[in-house]
């Protein structure tokens, strides 16, 4: 259900100008415990300073996920990464929209596989700074034809936004059979995986669905972390 497209990937870096400047191996760190950053498109880390801020394609679409986002919000906020809710603007889903805007919209199967969403940050950066992306949400959702869990449904919702601010799969080998599986992520002594494990993680519960969890919190900290110890503010 969760899942970013490498073809989408590339169409967006052929739509996007952008000239990368690598950031120095030993002041940035992409993976731990838990989190994983999206340095295979180029983005290792988030502005300390700058406000990211998610947009909608339609009035009806902010109405419908802002309650979806709004407790995520709040935790990316306290974890030191500026992030609000913002309006409606118009996008496009082969082409990255303003500086650090995270944009909504849903499509159609955007990954051509029944019940998965996508989302993906802008590629290829300078410094590796993420300056926001797209999150195209399966409208399949919606009309009927998809069955899916209000608490999975929440956590989609959440984990595309998290792969825009250039958050990534955290799943591992853990069973060491040479391949890092689908839910092979670690989990707390609960049993909840990462928002961000594939193909789908977080809470389960009423009170918690939607959040972060500790694990998802340390990869926006590592975001904030290697902009910091390379100058960027």
């Amino acid at each position: 259900m969760f899942r970013r497209a490498v073809v989408t990937a590339a169409a967006l870096a052929a739509a996007v100008a952008w000239s990368v400047f690598p950031a120095s191996a030993a002041a940035v760190t992409t993976k731990g415990t838990g989190w994983k950053l999206t340095s295979d498109l180029g983005v290792t880390s988030a502005s300390p300073s700058r406000t990211y801020t998610v947009t909608f394609k339609t009035e009806a679409l902010r109405k419908r996920y802002t309650p979806y986002l709004q407790p995520a919000v709040r935790q990316v906020e306290a974890a030191g990464l500026h992030l609000r809710i913002g309006g409606v603007e118009p996008n496009d889903p082969s082409r990255c929209g303003p500086a650090y805007h995270i944009q909504f919209m849903e499509l159609y199967r955007p990954l051509g596989t029944p019940g998965w969403s996508q989302g993906m940050p802008c590629p290829g950066q300078p410094r590796g700074l993420g300056r926001g992306g797209l999150v195209a949400i399966d409208s399949e959702y919606w009309d009927g034809s998809w069955v899916i869990a209000d608490h999975v449904l929440r956590n989609t919702v959440v984990h595309e936004m998290l792969h825009a601010l250039g958050l990534d799969h955290p799943n591992s080998d853990l069973d060491k059979d040479g391949r890092a599986e689908p839910y092979e992520c670690v989990a707390t002594r609960y049993g909840n995986r990462p928002v961000m494990c594939s193909p789908n993680g977080g809470y389960r519960t009423a009170a918690n669905k939607g959040r972060l969890t500790g694990y998802d919190i340390d990869g926006i900290k590592a975001l904030l972390k290697n902009a910091r110890a390379q100058g960027i503010k």
